[in-house]
């Protein structure tokens, strides 16, 4: 697949527009949980149940892209982005404007919330498994890689765009009104441009449906990739859950060295410390990846040891500047680590295995926005270093797993070369994160 053909950039701008709209939605999400004077704990955990059915959903959308083929799938996946985020914005708006009670709204917003995770893995998953089928496995890495860089720039566009969009009229709301136009235009785009009849495939060499990918997360091929990825993609999820209120309670304080503000003041912020992180992102992607031309198991080992440093800033650091120093140094090392273990996942399993392999490496996108950012916010309620130090625990042990691996340590991938002006990326993330 040439890298440079249209089928590849709109590709692209499907994993862009959804990580955008995602990250849109985190930076607002706290302000508009402070608005409604609901516990931090609770705005998380309500949102666990679309991590859930996201992590239902993900080997469903796998084996459906195998037979239904990609293109389709890609296009229910972007209906779903849709219908949810559309959803999300009429509660929210209507909590805000006190049309209806703020708990009701609430409820609707994660209802509408779930309509995302039940459809929105289909997209990436797809996307993924339809670069797969036109690849090499030389070429697959930097493929991968470059297009979740897409991902990269949306986690840049999103909260950099999300204060642009919270308007008189629609409020915080705003950016999902915006990200699902754009998504709907896409949707057109997908249909109407993106090929789907170049490559004829088979879901196993037999011809006949592969049920191996049941178990595939069992398999000692991808098993200690999986376990990485797990605490990887966790520790990341909650840094993001947590960080807006981190931010809005850091600039509370009349000690903040900026005066204290209110939840809403703070949202320009909060848009801010998420520009940081993302750009923090696409320097590794797209400078130091391709410059030091590393393997898969290489990234894995720097990205766990700078998210371990960064959540180990965090504690230490001081004020709304510390804040978001620590969530930089964190953002880096996730640049590294998610290309590792998704490129090496697909690396290490054959060419009927990759709808099933790209569905179970997107199942840790649910996995991890499940549990992880309940608990984080909740440890962050307990005491403000409490999820930093968690996080560390988890890196801790990833950090472990890149380094002593047996799996790892065997594999030995061909070197992949990357053109200076095709940088990788990392493969994206749970609900947009980077």
């Amino acid at each position: 697949m040439n890298l440079r053909s249209p089928a590849f950039f709109i590709l692209c701008a499907v994993s862009l527009i959804a990580s955008g709209g995602n990250m849109a939605l985190q930076s607002v999400l706290p302000a508009i949980g402070r608005e409604f004077r609901l516990s931090d704990t609770l705005v998380a955990g309500a949102f666990a149940i679309s991590a859930l059915l996201w992590t239902l959903t993900s080997p469903f959308w796998a084996r459906l892209s195998d037979t239904m083929g990609r293109k389709r799938v890609i296009m229910i996946g972007l209906w779903g982005f849709v219908i949810s985020m559309t959803g999300f914005g009429l509660a929210a708006t209507s909590g805000l404007e006190h049309w209806l009670g703020a708990v009701f709204a609430f409820v609707l917003m994660a209802v509408a919330r779930s309509v995302y995770g039940l459809f929105g893995s289909a997209a990436p998953i797809a996307s993924q498994a339809y670069v797969a089928d036109r690849t090499t496995a030389d070429e697959r890495t930097q493929a991968m890689s470059l297009l979740a860089s897409a991902q990269g720039l949306g986690t840049v566009i999103g909260p950099t765009l999300a204060p642009v969009f919270v308007l008189p009229i629609v409020g915080l709301a705003g950016p999902m009104y915006a990200f699902a136009l754009i998504a709907l235009v896409m949707l057109v785009v997908v249909w109407r441009k993106l090929p789907s009849g170049e490559v004829v495939r088979t879901p196993s060499p037999t011809g006949r449906p592969d049920r191996r990918d049941k178990g595939l997360w069992k398999d000692r091929r991808v098993r200690d990739f999986l376990l990485y990825g797990l605490l990887v993609t966790g520790a990341q999820a909650v840094n993001i859950s947590v960080l807006g209120f981190h931010i809005i309670d850091e600039l509370a304080s009349a000690g903040s060295g900026l005066g204290a503000m209110a939840a809403r003041e703070a949202q320009p912020f909060i848009g801010i410390a998420m520009l940081t992180g993302a750009v923090a992102t696409l320097m590794v992607q797209w400078g130091l990846i391709p410059l030091l031309k590393l393997q898969p198991r290489e990234l894995m080992r720097w990205g766990a040891g700078l998210a371990l440093a960064g959540n180990v800033v965090s504690i230490f650091a001081p004020a709304y500047f510390g804040v978001v120093v620590g969530y930089a140094i964190v953002s880096m090392g996730v640049g590294f680590a998610r290309p590792g273990f998704t490129a090496g996942s697909s690396l290490a399993v054959g060419p009927s295995e990759q709808g099933a392999v790209a569905g179970l490496m997107m199942s840790l996108a649910g996995l991890s926005f499940l549990g992880p950012p309940v608990i984080g916010v909740a440890l962050y309620e307990m005491a403000e270093f409490a999820p930093f130090a968690a996080n560390a625990g988890l890196l801790a042990l990833a950090l472990g797993v890149a380094l002593f691996s047996p799996v790892l340590r065997a594999s030995s991938p061909a070197p992949v070369a990357v053109a200076a002006s095709e940088p990788p990326a990392s493969q994206p993330g749970p609900e947009g994160g980077s």
